[in-house]
């Protein structure tokens, strides 16, 4: 056998290292999640285990639907007691000893469950679009009737997880919906019949942390650090933009504070921040940028764009004066940076519902007059 001088056996390693760098693959990002090279059909598995999760929630709450159906119906004639019920969960628990969803206390939840969507035909369609755990927050943390549905339309709108829905309650997101309390001008309505319902009254932020004396310029940075629960805060159809996002009227500078767009109304959006109470000088400068956002950067399919001026308070008279003749879709909104006490929500819940329940028995009213008034006619 004839063997290789050192010589060749020194051009032989360049070679041998030259065809290893040829048989690698030419780019392998590696990061600490995976392969980035697999990243779509990563995503293609985790879409299809997000969709067989929500077929399973839906098969499962559907099952708990039916159950507290027949446990309703069976209490309700008299022919089941508790006892029964406890007799039924002691055999469900021999008969599938690895099942947990069938004590005592889940079969009454499940009857609860029923019970409370059973005639409102709005809800009961949309339960089984919510995990189990979703119910169970709604049913022990919010009593009324129409909170309860508030909280089940909101849940399922804007996609919350189970920690965001039980931060929402306890901030009272249900009284920062509420329509009678928004402030936005009549052109907002004009140009957006819908806006009304993608903003709130007041925007909870005690995520932020901020200290009491806080300044515009820790409230800006705080919201950009914290984006993402932000833009939850906000609403799912919100997309953010820019910060001091640049505009140029005739030869001087503006920035304004924060830009988004909003998927549903298709417009841009204007938030400037105010760590002080609401001065109606504020509207000025927040419909000079809404016009300059419209006349530079709206594109040509994009509706008209609202303004919004967030604050530390605001008193509500003064706001309706404020927005009344402007002609700008401006709105003013104030944000909060701690939770309500729970005595607070109790009271602003029982004024919000004394204040339907007024509105409710205003249009029967009218509703009654009109029914007499078209029956004496036709007499």
């Amino acid at each position: 056998m004839a063997t290789k001088t050192s010589s060749q056996k020194r051009s032989a390693k360049p070679a041998a290292k030259k065809a290893t760098a040829l048989a690698a693959p030419r780019s392998r990002q590696v990061t600490g999640s995976g392969d980035a090279r697999f990243a779509e059909v990563i995503a293609l598995i985790e879409k299809a285990r997000a969709r067989g999760y929500q077929a399973v929630n839906t098969v499962l709450v559907e099952h708990y639907w039916e159950l507290g159906a027949y446990i309703s119906g069976k209490i309700a004639t008299a022919e089941w007691g508790d006892g029964v019920v406890e007799d039924l969960a002691t055999d469900l628990a021999r008969r599938y000893p690895g099942a947990r969803g069938y004590t005592r206390p889940n079969l009454f939840r499940m009857r609860q469950f029923f019970e409370a969507y059973r005639a409102n035909r709005k809800v009961s369609p949309l339960v089984r679009q919510l995990p189990w755990t979703h119910h169970l927050i709604i049913l022990s943390q919010a009593k009324p009737v129409e909170t309860r549905e508030f909280y089940i339309l909101a849940a399922i709108k804007e996609r919350w997880s189970k920690r965001e829905l039980e931060r929402q309650i306890r901030s009272g997101a249900v009284l920062r919906e509420a329509k009678a309390a928004k402030k936005v001008s009549p052109t907002v309505t004009q140009l957006h019949p819908t806006a009304i319902d993608e903003f709130k009254n007041a925007y909870n932020i005690e995520f932020l942390g901020l200290a009491a004396d806080h300044s515009e310029a820790n409230l800006h940075g705080s919201l950009l650090r914290n984006l993402g629960r932000f833009l939850t805060e906000l609403g799912r159809d919100f997309c953010f933009v820019g910060s001091q996002y640049p505009v140029q009227v005739g030869n001087q500078d503006f920035a304004i504070d924060l830009v988004f767009f909003h998927r549903s109304l298709q417009c841009l959006v204007a938030f400037e921040l105010k760590t002080e109470k609401f001065k109606p000088a504020d509207l000025g400068q927040l419909s000079f940028y809404v016009e300059a956002l419209d006349r530079d950067v709206k594109k040509p399919h994009e509706r008209p764009s609202i303004g919004v001026l967030l604050c530390a308070t605001k008193d509500d008279e003064v706001v309706e004066y404020a927005l009344a003749r402007t002609t700008s879709p401006t709105l003013v909104a104030e944000y909060q940076t701690f939770l309500p006490p729970k005595e607070v929500l109790r009271a602003k819940l029982h004024e919000l519902y004394a204040q339907l329940v007024m509105r409710d028995d205003t249009l029967t009213n009218t509703r009654q007059t009109s029914g007499a008034k078209s029956a004496k006619v036709r007499v």
